[in-house]
């Protein structure tokens, strides 16, 4: 039986996520902050003020961007990330940890808000050679998540008939094609980040990577 988390746990997870990204930022060369994250056409910068948006906006403001933007969500998140992005990178690293133990965010799903900043810093780490992981027991709050339902990703889909088994932790989910690897590579690849297929083992995973794999 899985084990039922509190939002606080959630929360606290999420805030020392934020913590440990904060510091991996801290030295970064101006180059590095405009490098390609793996999070679309955002460069490393693009993704921090997006955490930061979406630490810092409640559900009524962020409704009302999505409806002033049509429900763009490309329109309305390039909106959140000219507003919360800094004159410099430090400055909008200062405004990342302004929001390191914010609880505000666009809805009530709190292993969503802990996902953003799980998979956000690896879309920011593994692209500039950095080493630190999210903790396991965040992560597999996050695959959870992920592996019940669509919300922000095509999580859901992407796992349908499959079978996914975490080698570093409780993580497991689905009948079908064995996919086998960590607890944070397993959550990477259902939140679409198809370099992560790279790090996972069995037969499911052609099915996998075929399923997350943009389109050319």
């Amino acid at each position: 039986m899985t084990e039922v988390i509190a939002r606080d746990a959630l929360w606290a997870m999420a805030h020392a996520e934020r913590a440990a990204l904060a510091e991996d930022l801290a030295d970064l060369t101006d180059e590095q902050w405009r490098r390609p994250s793996l999070c679309g056409e955002w460069v490393v910068e693009d993704v921090v003020a997006h955490l930061t948006a979406g630490a810092s906006v409640g559900r009524w403001r962020w409704l009302v961007s999505v409806l002033s933007a049509r429900f763009d969500f490309d329109k309305h998140n390039a909106r959140q990330i000219a507003a919360y992005r800094g004159a410099t990178p430090a400055e909008t690293l200062e405004r990342f940890r302004a929001v390191r133990t914010s609880t505000t965010a666009p809805s009530g799903h709190t292993a969503a808000w802990l996902g953003e900043a799980v998979v956000h810093a690896q879309d920011i780490r593994r692209p500039l050679g950095l080493a630190r992981t999210p903790s396991t027991q965040a992560a597999t709050e996050v695959a959870r998540f992920f592996a019940t339902r669509d919300f922000t990703v095509s999580s859901h889909r992407a796992i349908a008939d499959l079978r996914l088994e975490a080698t570093d932790g409780p993580f497991t989910v689905g009948t079908g094609p064995l996919v086998t690897g960590t607890t944070i590579a397993l959550t990477m690849a259902m939140a679409g980040r198809a370099a992560y297929c790279e790090d996972l083992s069995g037969t499911g995973v052609p099915i996998l990577r075929a399923r997350v794999q943009p389109e050319n």
